[in-house]
């Protein structure tokens, strides 16, 4: 009931203008009193805060004013009594006062969240209630130790939209680190890079900023504008570490054990695809790069297309693996959606690589389909829960159902050409299993990433990948 009396004290603002913060506020109602003030925590026995008898702006000023002078007895009481909520909703009237009193609630909420009076999760919805008053705070808070309070500094700069120099020293200083970005970092540098590309260029090449610093301005202007962010040296420097990379590392490929997909081809024929996926712009890059990259996607305008856009992705061919190369990308742009588009693209590749094997496997929704094509056509394949399971005839390493010596052809029923396993193991017999490529994998060549589109460059593609 505190909190509600304090918020008919506020309606003023509102209503009268005194404060342009206080747009927000729109269900606030008719003016109340001020009496919830006088009966709130260190405000007892102030009498009429005012003394500004019958005109409603100055007394909403003076609301506020007091509000402000007395942050550091109101903020802990208006927390109080919401210490145990459990919702945002519950958080709403304090997070409105909040916003109406500034920097002197944001500095009591976040000393109080240091303290242990404000649980996680509500500090993170007080903490996002501020205005452009604020900015410079965030901006602090997002160089935190802490990955939760830099995340909340993040996002406030992020929803305030900060252009400051504060707020680019917080974007160095957090990718100067080792550690991960933190929680809306990456959002904050993609939003900004325009505004500070020029400021980032600028300190990657001062020759008084500590290698730290210029480290950080670099990531910073890759998170928010890739390759194309960086100058012609930088972007020059980058392609030599990654030829250097690729001679000592150990191969990996995308893990599909809880969703994923994946074509094989024969190394020895391997170009092919290239051109049986209409792939562009293809760049050597190491594994731990490809596997990173592979499946993300960016919109981009199409040339002449009067502001239409086109999804572009991006897809990662493996080095060669015991003799195959792997390709991994975004599904619905290198194959489709509907069963058709995947016995059409196997196919398609196979024509181009003489063999093909295309697998997919969705253990959360029950999905096991595994392809083999050669020449152009399909001459084996499993699909579970299709009816037919089995088509084709079964290759020579298969152990058919039949043969199991648990079958029993009395009681049991089962097509003679129906096998015993599914994608998961059939990969590791027909190919190469992405789950087993390691240390102990016969490796040659290296591994390229590749677009979907000739419409987009790689440098197009925001955000820091591993070399």
């Amino acid at each position: 009931m505190k909190i509600e009396s304090l918020l008919d004290d506020l309606r003023t603002l509102r209503d009268r203008g005194a404060l342009g913060t206080v747009d927000a506020l729109e269900d606030l109602g008719d003016p109340g009193t001020l009496g919830g003030l006088r009966g709130l925590g260190g405000l007892r026995g102030l009498g009429d805060p005012t003394g500004a008898d019958g005109d409603e702006r100055a007394r909403a000023e003076a609301v506020l004013a007091l509000l402000t002078e007395r942050a550091d007895d109101v903020v802990p009481a208006l927390l109080a009594d919401v210490a145990d909520a459990r919702s945002t909703a519950t958080l709403q009237p304090v997070i409105r006062i909040l916003a109406l009193i500034g920097p002197a609630a944001f500095d009591a909420v976040l000393a109080a969240w240091r303290r242990g009076n404000v649980k996680d999760w509500a500090a993170g919805r007080l903490l996002g209630s501020f205005d452009e008053r604020c900015a410079d705070r965030y901006a602090e808070l997002a160089t935190d130790s802490a990955r939760g309070a830099s995340g909340n500094g993040f996002a406030g700069l992020v929803r305030l939209r900060t252009d400051s120099d504060a707020g680019l020293r917080a974007l160095v200083e957090c990718y100067a680190g080792r550690r991960p970005a933190p929680y809306k970092a990456d959002d904050y540098a993609l939003l900004m890079h325009e505004a500070y590309r020029t400021r980032l260029r600028a300190l990657r090449r001062d020759p008084a900023a500590s290698p730290r610093t210029r480290r950080g301005a670099m990531a910073a202007l890759v998170a928010g504008g890739g390759a194309d962010g960086l100058d012609a040296r930088d972007r020059a420097a980058i392609e030599r570490l990654i030829r250097v990379k690729i001679v000592g590392e150990t191969p990996s490929a995308p893990s599909p054990q809880l969703s994923g997909w994946w074509l094989a081809v024969p190394g020895a024929s391997y170009e092919g695809l290239f051109d049986a996926l209409d792939l562009h712009h293809r760049r050597p890059i190491t594994c731990a790069t490809g596997v990173e990259a592979a499946g993300r996607d960016i919109q981009v305008p199409i040339p002449g297309g009067d502001g239409a856009v086109q999804t572009v992705g991006r897809v990662f061919v493996t080095p060669e693996l015991d003799g195959w190369r792997l390709v991994f990308g975004p599904y619905d742009l290198l194959i489709g959606e509907g069963w058709e588009d995947m016995v059409e693209t196997v196919e398609r590749v196979s024509r181009h690589c003489a063999q093909a094997q295309l697998f997919f496997v969705d253990e959360a929704g029950g999905s096991d389909v595994w392809f083999v094509a050669e020449e152009g056509c399909v001459i084996r394949q499993y699909a579970a829960e299709s009816d037919p399971e089995w088509e084709g005839d079964p290759l020579p390493w298969e152990t058919l159902a039949v043969d199991d010596p648990d079958f029993d052809p009395e009681y049991d029923d089962a097509p003679p050409n129906a096998g015993t396993v599914g994608a998961r193991t059939a990969c590791s017999h027909l190919s190469v299993d992405p789950d087993m490529v390691g240390s102990g994998t016969e490796t040659r060549g290296h591994g390229w990433l590749a677009l979907t589109s000739p419409h987009a460059g790689h440098g197009a593609f925001p955000g820091i990948l591993p070399l």
